[in-house]
């Protein structure tokens, strides 16, 4: 038996809805599936570095696959500059395209820095095609993410647009359009303006 500690696979917001009809990521009728690893945050890549090498060496090519940590491009706005930075999608965790023996599990289960397989109960719980075709889609997306920095009723500074270097309230945020309700305080009153999550960064 494939011995673990029981897990949940982790599911970001708006993450997992059903992938867009007609999306084929099913696998050769191999086997094969994906599986999600539990490994130290912070340490993904070195972990993926590590499993690849341990691939190589005991020759596990015909059973181990794919070893991917999901990431995605974000933008953040820091002292009116932004810039483009590459966010883990999960930290923690990392994704490996695999067929389950009990010599695959021993190679991923050991190499350093894996934690464990994520599942129900003693087996490892291969993720659903749709689960997978979801997460391919975020991290080969052409548009950023927008990191927000802020949160409702904070104060903000506007950092482009006819109201740069006003400064005020954030009254609603809007995750869907990203727009950012703020209220400032024009000619002595105050004041609704929407602008984008790029437009604004916390005072």
């Amino acid at each position: 038996m494939f011995m673990d500690e029981e897990n949940v696979v982790p599911q970001p917001e708006e993450e997992m809805e059903a992938a867009d009809a007609g999306q084929d990521t099913s696998e050769q009728d191999d086997g094969r599936a994906w599986y999600v690893v539990h490994c130290y945050s912070g340490y993904e890549n070195k972990v993926r570095h590590n499993l690849e090498q341990r691939i190589e060496s005991m020759g596990m090519k015909d059973k181990i696959f794919d070893v991917v940590v999901p990431t995605e491009e974000e933008i953040e706005v820091k002292d009116g500059k932004r810039r483009t930075v590459e966010r883990r999608i999960f930290p923690g965790y990392i994704l490996v395209n695999m067929i389950l023996t009990e010599d695959s599990w021993y190679v991923v289960r050991n190499t350093p820095g894996v934690t464990g397989f994520v599942g129900m109960g003693e087996e490892p719980t291969p993720l659903r095609d749709e689960e997978v075709a979801q997460i391919l889609k975020r991290m080969e997306s052409e548009t950023p993410r927008v990191k927000v920095t802020f949160r409702q009723g904070e104060r903000v500074r506007i950092v482009e647009g006819p109201f740069h270097d006003f400064r005020g309230t954030v009254d609603e945020i809007d995750m869907e359009r990203g727009k950012v309700r703020v209220l400032i305080n024009f000619f002595g009153r105050e004041t609704p303006v929407e602008l984008d999550f790029l437009q604004v960064e916390k005072a």
